[in-house]
């Protein structure tokens, strides 16, 4: 009898195979007392455990290519600076000689310390990087316990192709082991949007479902299974006709996607002759292949937070430099828009780079915020965008402002790099425009007194829902509430747009919104003609652009804009859908 199942969706895609259960081996660990004079060579015993666990990473992360994305790197990358991190190297021992007890005990007793920290922390991105420390521990438990290799690796890879693999979770070094192998799928019982599994799925192109708890429990080996991860849903032995449909859904999947490579290199125009900027999101350079690979020639957000996650110390300038250089190299000569950084709320660092815990993250020290407050951290950024701005078309945008304070104070140090760098004889574009994202309401609602310091605008619609209608979105007993579509959220949208165009400031908009087809005809309507989107998203965009005429739509947006409830809403989007 089919079963369905219903997890987090993190990677779309369907996918259609037999199950691979991978079982990590629980290590049971024991406490016994040693003796005194026995301390020093279990110590010994520990630091060749740490030896061997940085060993076998060193070997994994040379499995990855080139033409894998820098995620899978900087995760191994993780692990391996946990290995030299004194929460794991220098707090065992010391449990080792306090407790007189055996490193495996000493281990799991400072793991569930580190734990329960971060099982504390509220941030959804903190408190899933406690699977990092877990993950570790229990590779070295592993070695002092004798086991050569984990089973997820080397020992079953052979019967991975074709699989979709089940697992309570996925560390790195599996996903990178497993990802050469035509892994078809992942399902875990673990795992959030911003797991490792999460991440990684999404960048390998695999379509994957995590939280799904005690899935393991409901499978066998080889059962057939359909992997939906677009709608989270898992069906488990389906009949005949399920099977029917999802194989019919693959081949729509194909054919839309071959359909939609076509349009890569035409302009993005609609049916009235409107042309439209269509532009990409970036996070790391070597997204840029992606990029390229969808006809795109410019991004029009780079998100730099996260040069500064997964690493104890601040980037300096030189690596800033060497970032954004290699993606205007990429781009040759079309231009890109630099986020400073946007650090905090849901994107946080390690305590040693910054960032002290708040007890509200998403509405105190984030963004620019931070920024002006440490200039040590902010003032190599913006030297490296003004430096990179001489090697080819550079935009600098500024996140979370509220005041326009904020854009002069940005303004004015820049100012004062300009003057060191021309006392250097270091080249930069004097003209580089500076603009500013429009996240908070209160700009949406002033544009008019930013237009002076911000030579252009885009809005960042993740945030402006959030704040507009007071919803922490990470929260998961309010976050039903968080409504694009809001009356609200679209006049905010509406005026920004009008305001922007008004003072002949150009506007876009970056945000997630930008990039979901279901609302690309509704923006066009209410005005927007500049669009950056992820890459995955860039060919669907672009075919509703070229398909839409945008004088059927401006009426229907702007009874949007009235729309007093959620039936009128969700009939006047179907109308602005059906409508070319």
């Amino acid at each position: 009898m089919s079963i369905a199942l219903h997890g987090i969706g993190v990677s779309k895609g369907v996918a259609i195979g037999a199950v691979h259960i991978i079982d990590h081996v629980e290590i049971d660990v024991n406490e016994y007392t040693l003796s005194r004079q026995s301390l020093e060579t279990e110590i010994i015993r520990f630091q060749e455990a740490l030896d061997t666990a940085r060993e076998q990473l060193t070997r994994i992360r040379t499995h990855v290519t080139e033409s894998m994305r820098v995620d899978l790197t900087a995760f191994i990358d993780t692990h391996l600076m946990m290995l030299e991190d004194d929460l794991l190297t220098d707090a065992p021992v010391q449990i080792i000689r306090q407790r007189q007890c055996n490193a495996e005990w000493a281990l799991k007793i400072q793991c569930d310390n580190l734990v329960k920290i971060f099982e504390e922390m509220e941030d959804p991105y903190l408190s899933a990087r406690k699977q990092d420390v877990v993950h570790v521990v229990t590779r070295i438990q592993r070695i002092l316990k004798g086991y050569e290799t984990e089973p997820a690796h080397e020992s079953l890879i052979e019967s991975l192709a074709d699989r979709i693999v089940v697992a309570d979770d996925l560390s790195p070094a599996d996903t990178v082991l497993m990802q050469h192998q035509g892994v078809l799928a992942f399902v875990t019982e673990f795992g959030g949007t911003t797991s490792h599994t999460a991440i990684l799925a999404r960048s390998l192109g695999i379509p994957a479902i995590v939280g799904l708890r005690r899935v393991r429990g409901l499978l066998r080996a080889n059962d057939m299974l359909i992997v939906d991860g677009g709608h989270g849903v898992v069906i488990v032995d389906p009949d005949e006709a399920t099977l029917s449909y999802y194989r019919q859904r693959q081949r729509e999947e194909k054919r839309y996607r071959a359909s939609l490579n076509k349009i890569k290199h035409s302009p993005t125009r609609t049916l009235d002759g409107v042309d439209i900027a269509l532009q990409a999101n970036i996070e790391f350079p070597e997204d840029m292949t992606a990029v390229k690979r969808v006809g795109c020639e410019s991004v029009g957000l780079y998100r730099t937070e996260f040069l500064y996650m997964n690493r104890q110390q601040a980037p300096d300038e030189e690596e800033h430099l060497d970032a954004y250089v290699r993606v205007l190299q990429s781009l040759r000569g079309g231009p890109v828009t630099i986020r400073t950084l946007d650090l905090g709320a849901d994107k946080q660092v390690d305590s040693r780079i910054h960032l002290s815990p708040s007890a509200n993250p998403a509405l105190g020290l984030r963004a620019i915020r931070l920024c002006l407050r440490d200039l040590q951290l902010f003032r190599p950024q913006l030297r490296a965008i003004l430096r990179a701005s001489a090697k080819g078309h550079v935009r600098l945008m500024v996140p979370m402002v509220s005041s326009p304070q904020e854009m002069i104070q940005v303004r004015n140090l820049i100012g004062e790099i300009r003057n060191e760098l021309i006392q250097k004889k270091i080249p930069f574009d004097p003209q580089m425009p500076i603009g500013a994202m429009i996240e908070v309401p209160a700009l949406a609602i002033c544009v008019d007194l930013f237009t002076p310091y911000a030579d252009f605008f885009s809005i960042g619609t993740n945030d402006l829902i959030q704040y507009s209608l007071a919803i922490d979105r990470v929260d998961n007993s309010v976050n039903y509430l968080y409504d694009p579509l809001h009356p609200a959220v679209l006049r905010l949208i509406k005026m920004s747009i009008d305001a922007a165009n008004k003072a002949a400031k150009s506007v876009s908009m970056c945000g997630e919104m930008a990039g979901d087809q279901r609302y690309v005809r509704l923006l066009l309507g209410l005005g927007l003609r500049a669009f950056s989107v992820n890459p995955e998203s860039f060919l669907e965009v672009k075919q509703t652009i070229n398909h839409s005429e945008i004088k059927g739509l401006i009426r229907l947006a702007n009874r949007m804009l009235k729309a007093k409830t959620n039936e009128e809403v969700t009939s006047l989007l179907e109308q602005i859908n059906g409508t070319k």
